[in-house]
């Protein structure tokens, strides 16, 4: 059986359009600070932190190339996916920030977003 997979991008990640910056994204940020709260819930996970650049070979393969937008939750087969969830080849996914967290709740048992 697969796990969860949530791919993010990696902390301080920089861009060639901004030579000597570093960042985080706007989006995987919420998401960072939930794993780190609860680390033993998130090893409950398959956790992949990812460079900036594309293409991004790690989501290429998962999903494929039309989908590299991060942060995306693509769902394991351990528990069924909710209906929401966007399919592609068989696989289910999420990207939206607020539905990931959500997510991170119901499958996983982290705390809720008030």
């Amino acid at each position: 059986m697969s796990r969860d997979l949530l791919l993010l991008l990696e902390h301080g990640f920089t861009d060639p359009a901004h030579p000597g910056e570093r960042f985080i994204c706007p989006d995987g940020a919420p998401i960072e600070g939930l794993l780190a709260g609860e680390p033993e819930r998130a090893a409950q996970l398959d956790i992949k932190r990812l460079p900036f650049p594309r293409p991004r070979a790690a989501v290429v393969a998962a999903l494929d190339e039309q989908h590299q937008s991060l942060p995306v939750l693509i769902l394991g087969d351990q528990l069924p996916p909710p209906d929401d969830a966007q399919s592609l080849g068989g696989k289910r996914f999420v990207t939206d920030t607020r539905r990931i967290l959500d997510l991170l709740a119901q499958r996983h048992g982290f705390p809720r977003v008030h």
